[in-house]
């Protein structure tokens, strides 16, 4: 099914040239040099599958999908998409109403409670994830379990935050050896310092503002913020608390990612990774199972 799919190239010079008058004069050869030294950096688009929309429109209808973490408003829908999260339908919409979000769409079943695990052996085409990859405390366990409950030839299509563009920005990139420690923890709740980086030294979430080079004051944790994490921390007494432990951008994504699969760590390498979009906080990515996996 998804050897079918064209998941469009990162760059597309003719994509550049409709979209942006002023380059319509390049040849690709400029166009290359002049995305490298100053498009990327200023989110010009690239390529259709750059923004979630775009990319979400290469979702066949007939695949076999599972989201992951669809709360009560679901990127994809359809009688072959099932859904993750971790409450039922009816609870979803509980925490929904209690925070004010609109659950009109809230899906009528969620298929999967327990954890991806769960969901091993179902031979999907796709796995979709919006905005939950950087929760999981062991990054590596989690694409595993992904990989398990895909079909050979399955992919991992995400949307991810762009750390710069949101309120990670003065967060550090993930490294390899911060992912294989989490995995060697065979870690399931977020460490301490992901929970205090996360309350107490995370930045405003105005889009726009981190793209025009306003980031606000570099946190400094000194307003009570390091405490409250210090008391979430003790109130959980050792249970789960739901943050960010990951921070990435497209770069960092496609090395570590690249990485982890060269050493043998995850059984998925990056098939395509898009760069950030001018005025969005979020990149786009599909993962591809190697053969062996």
């Amino acid at each position: 099914m998804t050897d079918a799919i064209v998941w469009p190239e990162t760059w597309i010079a003719a994509e550049l040239r409709v979209r942006y008058a002023d380059l319509g004069s390049l040849d690709d050869a400029a166009l290359a040099r002049h995305y490298e030294d100053f498009g990327r950096r200023e989110g010009r688009i690239a390529s259709p599958a750059a923004q979630r929309e775009g990319l979400i429109a290469l979702v066949p209808a007939d695949a076999s999908i599972l989201e992951i973490g669809p709360f009560c408003q679901p990127v994809l829908t359809g009688p072959n998409v099932r859904y993750l999260d971790v409450l039922d339908a009816a609870s979803l919409r509980v925490r929904g109403e209690a925070i004010g979000i609109d659950t009109s769409r809230t899906p009528e079943t969620i298929h999967f409670t327990n954890g991806l695990g769960e969901a091993a052996g179902q031979d999907l085409d796709i796995l979709f994830s919006s905005h939950n990859l950087e929760h999981q405390p062991d990054l590596i366990g989690h694409l595993k379990e992904a990989a398990a409950a895909l079909a050979l030839g399955g992919v991992y299509v995400l949307i991810v935050p762009d750390r710069r563009y949101c309120f990670d920005h003065f967060l550090p990139d993930l490294t390899v050896a911060r992912v294989l420690d989490a995995h060697l923890e065979a870690r399931t709740v977020h460490t301490a310092q992901s929970v205090i980086e996360h309350r107490a030294f995370t930045c405003h979430n105005d889009t726009l503002r981190h793209w025009h080079g306003d980031h606000g004051p570099e946190p400094d944790g000194m307003d009570g913020r390091i405490d409250y994490a210090l008391n979430e921390l003790k109130a959980a007494n050792g249970g789960y608390v739901d943050v960010h432990a990951w921070q990435f951008t497209p770069q960092s994504f496609e090395s570590v990612m690249t990485t982890l699969n060269r050493l043998g760590w995850s059984p998925f390498r990056p098939l395509r990774v898009y760069d950030t979009a001018y005025g969005r906080n979020e990149f786009t990515a599909v993962l591809t199972l190697d053969a062996a996996a």
